[in-house]
């Protein structure tokens, strides 16, 4: 049996973001409705799908006010997990709506001061499409009841795995070169000339043919003085090298995840005609 969920919402923003929640659990999008316009025929829409009329004459209200009503139709056993994701940001407790409407004079849904209400404007999903223009989503549902001449199908779906790969960065090395200075010393060993003048009286007599040539005549003599200084050049010399390379290896590694498939069990438990006994269960996978 199918059930009707009902949750009122701050605004139609917020009620787009749990649609958008809702199908991303995979309900499907027809078993989802958005109100966001108090038209006339809201509270009936509201009873038609099993929401209590007192509820609807608040829901319709809370909509006018500028609120958005989403209802979701789901089985028994999605319930509770449909409840847990309508149960999110920007949900409005009913009852607390209805006290403080009743305590600023609201009687109860007036239809005639019911006005439109945009819809869901800069929503980026296609929620805002589905919602524009009407103020309500209505899609097609499957009916719970059997239903003679109509098709009732279950989806028969398999996971596969495809495997791709992607580069990611696994840390760098980097190698910078910078000149450095040391003071060194190297001894050298110098040699400097030194001239002397010394001017000294002769001794004892000078003798004839002693000074060659004429004592008189006049003479130069120039002895010049030589130093050695430290010549200092460098030469360079490639001592070691750094040697920097990239090796590239493959390997082969294997990856594990789980795929879905969807499997049905067939139980027929017609009895066999003319024969009033029950037949084998029919299980299938």
């Amino acid at each position: 049996m199918s059930k009707t969920v009902t949750c009122l919402y701050q605004d139609q923003q917020k009620a787009a973001a749990i649609v958008s929640r809702l199908e991303q659990a995979g309900l499907s999008r027809g078993d989802i409705d958005v109100y966001t316009d108090a038209s006339d025929t809201l509270i009936d829409d509201l009873v038609d799908e099993g929401v209590p009329r007192s509820d609807a004459h608040a829901y319709a209200e809370g909509v006018r006010r500028g609120r958005a009503l989403v209802t979701v139709e789901c089985d028994d056993d999605a319930v509770d997990r449909v409840v847990g994701i309508l149960d999110g940001e920007g949900v409005l407790d009913l009852d607390e709506q209805q006290t403080s409407w009743r305590a600023d004079g609201w009687q109860g849904h007036d239809a005639s001061a019911s006005g439109g209400v945009a819809g869901m404007g800069s929503a980026s999903s296609d929620v805002a499409s589905d919602l524009a223009g009407s103020g309500r989503t209505t899609r097609a549902r499957a009916d719970a009841a059997d239903v003679g001449g109509s098709d009732q199908v279950i989806p028969i779906a398999e996971e596969e795995l495809h495997v791709g790969k992607r580069e990611v960065g696994h840390g760098r090395v980097r190698i910078q070169s910078r000149v450095v200075e040391r003071p060194v010393q190297e001894q050298v060993t110098l040699r400097e000339e030194r001239v002397d003048v010394e001017r000294r009286p002769a001794s004892g007599t000078t003798q004839a043919g002693t000074i060659s040539g004429d004592p008189f005549q006049e003479r130069t003599i120039e002895v010049e003085e030589r130093r050695e200084e430290p010549v200092v050049s460098k030469e360079a010399r490639v001592t070691e090298e750094v040697v920097v390379r990239k090796d590239v290896e493959e390997r082969t590694e294997t990856v594990s995840d789980t795929v879905r498939k969807t499997e049905v069990d067939i139980e027929d438990e017609r009895r066999s005609q003319g024969t009033g006994t029950t037949g084998p269960t029919d299980r299938k996978r």
